[in-house]
């Protein structure tokens, strides 16, 4: 798994974590895994959609969150992290300020978002090569004309 309830400890204390999931390890799993697909689903282009096609940067998502220990990215541990939290702050705000895990939750995905859209890029992230597999037969313009009008019924 990318992130675990080890990496938490930068984001949140180990006793609030339990307090929050009564111990229950199961629970810091499943907001893990949710955090890590957010994450995934921000990165990972839409190769139906024209837009992608504009030039901005492709990561190789899988290269990215198959890495494990020191391999991974640390930014993107981070950012993982922050949305493992607020996963886990749902069920409740035990002794930390429920705001400040909502504004560190904005501003996490507000990074991955502008990754995505390629207003930032990573260029320490693996990135995959623009070929046939990745662009497809799509492309970003198209030339010609409209179709001919005919006031024909």
């Amino acid at each position: 798994m990318f992130i675990n309830k080890e990496d938490l400890g930068s984001v949140i204390y180990d006793y609030q974590l339990d307090q929050i999931t009564d111990g229950n390890d199961d629970l810091v799993v499943q907001a893990c895994n949710a955090a890590i697909e957010e994450a995934r689903s921000y990165l990972t282009p839409n190769t139906d959609n024209k837009k992608w096609l504009d030039g901005r940067l492709l990561y190789d998502v899988e290269n990215i969150f198959n890495k494990v220990g020191n391999d991974r990215h640390s930014l993107v541990v981070q950012h993982c992290c922050t949305l493992a939290k607020w996963y886990v702050a749902e069920l409740c705000n035990a002794d930390f300020i429920y705001e400040k895990a909502k504004e560190r939750y904005d501003r996490a995905t507000s990074w991955f978002t502008k990754v995505a859209t390629g207003t930032i890029n990573v260029s320490s992230l693996p990135q995959l090569v623009r070929d046939e597999t990745t662009a497809g037969d799509k492309q970003p313009f198209e030339f010609g004309s409209r179709a001919k009008f005919n006031h024909d019924y």
